[in-house]
Order: structure tokens, then C-alpha cells, then sequence
């Protein structure tokens, strides 16, 4: 009877797209804030914090030590293994509720997608 059952779970195992014995599988990890030098270059001194928050999302990262400061922190993983060049980190700091200074690197805006001419247009309903 174990035999049997055991030939069943090989059987099944060997049917299956994603082989439960094969752990070579990685999945990509993106963890933390996806920030544009595009969102970034619309920050000016003297935003109130909800307006930063409105433009750069709520930060990854903020200390109750320094409440005038923000991070948003980004890393890519592939594999397993991080991606050095990555690694952004943006600090964002003010001045009580208004911005004073915005330091660090953002990442590059996405490209843009090529619209299809050939595609019909879709009618808004």
C-alpha cells in the first residue's frame, strides 16, 4: 500500500510545471519605495509633509529619534542575490512640517510603453 501511494506522489510530482524537488526556482523581490527622479525633481523647499507624502508615497523608514527626517529606501532581488547598483536611498528632512532639503539617489522613471497604431481604440463607455 505505501508503495502505492509513493508511486502516486512521483507520478503526480513528475506531471507538475513546477517540480517540488527542483528549489532552483527564484523569485524577484522588490522591497521598499519605488521613487522617480521625476517625482523627486517636482519637490520644492517649503512643501508641508502631507504634499511630500501626496508626491513620494509614505516612506519606508522613519525614526522616532529624528522626526524631521524621512527615508524612502529601495533594493531589487534577483535570485536571491541584491542588486548593488539597486540600491537607492532618498532622505527626505524638514524643517518641523515644511521641507527643507532632499538628499541621496532615486531611481530612473520607468520607460515609457510604445502605444500600437495598428491596435483598434477602445471606446470609453
Amino acid at each position: 500500500m505505501r508503495a502505492l501511494i509513493f508511486a502516486a506522489v512521483i507520478a503526480v510530482a513528475g506531471c507538475s510545471s513546477m517540480n517540488p524537488l527542483d528549489w532552483s526556482h527564484r523569485v524577484e523581490v522588490q522591497q521598499g519605495n519605488y521613487v522617480t527622479q521625476d517625482a523627486v525633481a517636482k519637490l520644492k523647499p517649503g512643501m508641508t509633509r502631507s504634499q511630500v507624502r501626496f508626491l513620494l508615497g509614505t516612506p519606508l523608514l522613519t525614526d522616532p529619534f529624528h522626526a524631521n527626517r524621512w527615508d524612502y529606501k529601495y533594493s531589487d532581488a534577483k535570485g536571491g542575490k541584491v542588486n548593488p547598483s539597486s540600491n537607492k536611498l532618498l532622505t527626505v528632512y524638514f524643517n518641523g512640517d515644511i521641507l527643507d532639503r532632499v538628499e541621496g539617489n532615486a531611481q530612473a522613471a520607468p520607460p515609457a510603453k510604445q502605444l500600437d497604431a495598428s491596435a483598434p481604440a477602445q471606446e470609453a463607455k
